[in-house]
């Protein structure tokens, strides 16, 4: 197992968006960790690596990233269990999944793990830092036709009952994950702080019983949230 830690972190002043990269390819991992900085003009930087899938929810949980960027194809125990241990973790931590191939049923297992994003790692790296910016604002990001399908085949649950368990405070919280509100602008909506706001968003993730805010919109657009008021 390898495992680094690339940048020092100072939690006494305003912090950039910090991520862990989880890949077991380490000139794709170093250039990453070099490219983000700069092009994200200091707003997010690599605080961890890691090339060992089983390692990846604690150095998430000991680094207090922010987002992680998983690789599907890790050795085992693989990618989408590292992801799954991510969100159990860290519930509040955005995840992305990342592969070097075009297969679908792995992105939609990606995204049924937990991950809020898929990214090809195909093109060009600086590709993938406006995706990683939006999602850092709260959408997530994926291909429209993989959306599609992940709403299709959403399995029917019996879920309107949901609405009457929550109260209006959380029902107001869960507006604002369907409407895609970044966790900026949600925390000065319901005048907290962005780390209250990522503590709140998760314990709604718990109360609904789903593991990402995309699968949080969803169930909102089955339930009539968005409609009903």
């Amino acid at each position: 197992m390898t495992e680094q830690h690339t940048a020092p972190v100072d939690r006494s002043v305003e912090r950039p968006v910090d991520v862990v990269l989880v890949d077991d390819h380490p000139l794709f991992s170093r250039g990453l960790a070099a490219l983000l900085p700069s092009v994200s003009r200091g707003r997010v930087r690599v605080v961890g690596c890691t090339d060992d899938a089983s390692a990846a929810a604690a150095l998430v949980r000991r680094e207090q990233a922010d987002l992680a960027l998983v690789d599907l194809a890790m050795p085992p125990p693989g990618g989408l269990r590292a992801i799954a241990a991510i969100r159990r973790a860290a519930p509040a931590v955005r995840v992305v999944a990342l592969s070097g191939t075009a297969d679908e049923e792995e992105q939609l297992e990606s995204l049924r793990a937990g991950a809020e994003a898929f990214l090809p790692k195909s093109g060009e790296p600086e590709t993938l830092v406006p995706p990683l910016l939006a999602l850092l604002q709260g959408w997530s990001v994926m291909p429209a036709s993989l959306l599609h399908r992940l709403l299709a085949d959403a399995a029917p649950r019996e879920d309107r009952g949901v609405l009457g368990r929550l109260s209006a405070d959380d029902r107001r919280l869960w507006r604002l994950v369907a409407a895609g509100t970044s966790t900026v602008d949600m925390a000065v909506a319901l005048h907290v702080s962005e780390r209250t706001a990522k503590r709140l968003v998760a314990g709604l993730l718990r109360q609904l019983r789903v593991s990402s805010r995309t699968e949080a919109a969803a169930l909102a657009g089955r339930v009539g949230l968005t409609t009903n008021g």
